[in-house]
């Protein structure tokens, strides 16, 4: 059985724009399928991500993996987190897994599964191809302002207002 919708569009071309930078991934390659290991029940491991080039200015990061194809008006945030110092430019492989694995500062906020941690691809059973955007988002200030107990779209409500530069690395991944 497939969804009959149309495909929603890239999420981040629709807001204003931004300095770009660099992402990278060892575990990630741009428009390809995910690793099985970053697939909910199969792993739910966050890939590993590095950033360079970001903006004059930047005093921190977040890094945030949304996928708009979920049949939902909202789509559907898998990871967010907050306050990653501006010295750290590399989020090694599992660093998800909880606040512990995190750079010191730095910290989760709920995923839409409800997990303070990384939550892998989880697309319905015979539904489209869906787009997992992995984003490292560059901040003009050393704190977004948010605890952990902030939804998602707070945070990016509050990135609307601080981010200086965004670098996107987007996976895909199908039943």
């Amino acid at each position: 059985m497939s969804l009959d919708r149309p495909v929603t569009p890239d999420p981040y071309h629709l807001l204003p724009a931004t300095a770009s930078f660099t992402v990278t991934s060892t575990d990630v390659s741009d428009g390809f399928p995910l690793k099985d290991d970053q697939v909910n029940h199969a792993g739910d491991t966050s890939p590993q991500l590095s950033w360079s080039g970001a903006p004059e200015g930047t005093k921190s990061y977040i890094v945030t993996c949304f996928d708009p194809d979920a049949p939902i008006v909202s789509g559907f945030w898998h990871w967010t987190v907050v306050d990653i110092p501006a010295d750290v430019t590399t989020l090694d492989t599992g660093a998800g897994a909880s606040d512990a694995t995190l750079p010191d500062g730095a910290f989760h906020v709920r995923n839409d599964g409800g997990g303070l941690s990384y939550m892998g691809a989880a697309p319905p059973q015979g539904d489209q191809v869906h787009r997992y955007y992995f984003v490292v988002h560059a901040v003009g200030e050393e704190t977004l302002g948010v605890d952990a107990s902030a939804s998602p779209a707070a945070v990016g409500f509050n990135l609307a207002f601080k981010t200086l530069g965004r670098a996107i690395i987007q996976g895909t991944y199908a039943h």
